[in-house]
């Protein structure tokens, strides 16, 4: 072992591989950071350029790129109420709340340092518990799945800060929005009124950058006494107190990381599943839930700490099975595959040396995180100085460019504007964004395990609570549901 790691060392020190790291992190930096080019976008950018590139340089820039814009999507989404990637999108009121207060320099502080400790400890349990964590997702059946996609969906209600009702109304939009088009198990064509474009349904990226993005922009062209006139321009020190916070929430360091990597773990999950459900657990969990929505880093601790987490598990099993944990694992398959590191359980002995450099480019981007994360939250503050009614236009300008660069399509240009009016006046009357994005992710899902689950299943509910993996994810998720219920039923007639 000590001679594959001396190996692998030399390996990841040739400056070669050295200068593909850096310039992939300050890519995935910037592509992290632009509303509309998500990490997996990065990552399928990233792929026609590792054709010309050896083995251990081009699985590097894939990791370092996917590690860093992971992270930066948090930028945006703190100074400008934007996130610049999916994950980001579930704590992006808590981070904009507190640069509202003028703590902008705490939240973007704790997601750095949080989601680079979180990379670190979904790269540790990589390269010593990847084989058992991977038999261990292979349990997971339709049943299993179906349960874990409701506990997430369960958790969008905890999200919702003020009204319960109305965040389960915006779930219910969420899920609706994943039946247009043909993406079911049926086949069958729903809600597209003849339409050719909604055949394939609606993609999350147009959605996400309309209901985000233009819907900011609508609320400064309408009412200038509102959103970005709040905010001053001045970020503060980006680390003064972030130690600090390393001790009084380690449960939560501790409970996102573990969450990030069993949720990475599991295929087609990803670190915007487990960013959701680990914001949901922080406030289930916490001493001070009141505190949630109004500007309270201890969600942001636990959910930028599974954000990179999940990005060590979801190589587990796409090494191990090559079976792909998420969207960007499926790209990186192929890639390894073109690379002649075929994955499967004898990557460990045929290809042990690269493979073990590929761990150690996983530790370097997260530690080179720290001093290019850093660089990028000082060159973005900036962004607070600049006058609102130059920057609105600015901003509106990137997120349709963004929409209609995924698929060339004017069609989802038009998604953009239409989701960001609709979350302008979901808003407008107390309606939560955060569930209904949670529906879109895991509605897709929800429905296919379902249908799966009962086909397999002859109709017989008591399937789902048979296996005890799945059983014991269904008791925990209806005791969230009922155990709140008749605890109130209790304080009710006590109080009656």
């Amino acid at each position: 072992m000590f001679d594959i790691l001396i190996d692998a060392a030399g390996l990841v020190a040739d400056p070669y591989v050295l200068l593909v790291v850096l310039f992939s992190a300050m890519y995935g930096l910037f592509m992290g950071a632009v509303p509309g080019l998500s990490a997996t976008m990065a990552v399928a950018l990233l792929v026609p350029v590792t054709f010309f590139m050896p083995p251990v340089p081009a699985i590097a820039a894939m990791v370092t790129a996917t590690a860093m814009a992971i992270f930066s999507g948090d930028i945006p989404g703190c100074l400008l109420r934007i996130p610049g990637t999916p994950s980001s999108a579930a704590y992006v009121d808590e981070a904009h709340a507190m640069t509202v207060k003028g703590e902008a320099g705490m939240a973007l502080g704790a997601g750095l340092i949080f989601s680079a400790l979180g990379g670190l400890f979904g790269t540790l349990v990589l390269i010593f518990f990847a084989p058992v964590l991977a038999e261990f997702a292979l349990d997971f059946s339709t049943y299993e799945y179906f349960w874990l996609v409701l506990l997430g969906l369960t958790c969008a209600i905890f999200i919702a800060s003020e009204s319960p009702l109305k965040g389960f109304v915006s779930l219910l939009i969420g899920l609706f929005v994943t039946t247009i088009g043909m993406n079911n198990p049926g086949g069958y064509p729903r809600f597209t009124f003849g339409s050719g474009d909604l055949l394939g349904g609606l993609s999350l990226i147009p959605i996400m950058v309309g209901m985000f993005a233009v819907s900011e922009v609508l609320r400064y062209a309408i009412s200038s006494a509102k959103g970005f006139e709040r905010v001053g321009s001045n970020v503060g020190p980006i680390f003064k107190g972030v130690v600090g916070l390393m001790f009084k929430y380690p449960m939560s360091i501790l409970r996102g990381s573990s969450l990030g990597v069993l949720v990475g773990a599991l295929p087609g999950a990803g670190a915007d599943i487990a960013a959701y459900i680990s914001y949901g657990l922080a406030k289930k969990f916490s001493k001070e839930p009141e505190k949630f929505g109004t500007g309270h880093v201890e969600g942001i601790v636990e959910a930028s700490s599974a954000n990179n987490a999940s990005l060590g598990g979801a190589w587990i099993p796409a090494l191990v099975f090559g079976i792909p944990g998420d969207s960007i694992t499926a790209i990186v398959i192929g890639v390894l595959y073109m690379k002649n590191l075929n994955p499967g359980p004898t990557i460990f002995m045929v290809n042990p040396v690269p493979l073990y450099a590929i761990f150690l480019i996983f530790i370097l981007a997260n530690l080179l995180m720290l001093p290019l994360g850093y660089a990028a939250i000082r060159l973005a503050r900036t962004v607070l100085s600049v006058p609102r009614n130059i920057l609105m236009p600015i901003i509106l300008l990137f997120c349709l460019v963004g929409s209609y660069s995924i698929q060339n399509s004017f069609f989802d240009v038009g998604v953009t504007l239409a989701f960001g009016l609709i979350a302008y006046l979901m808003e407008e009357n107390g309606f939560p964004l955060a569930p209904t994005i949670l529906g879109i992710i895991l509605g897709g899902m929800l429905e296919s395990n379902l249908v799966s689950s009962l086909i397999k299943s002859d109709g017989h509910l008591i399937a789902f609570f048979d296996r005890p993996i799945a059983g014991t994810l269904g008791v925990i998720t209806l005791a969230i549901w009922i155990v709140p219920l008749v605890l109130r039923l209790i304080r009710s007639r006590k109080t009656a």
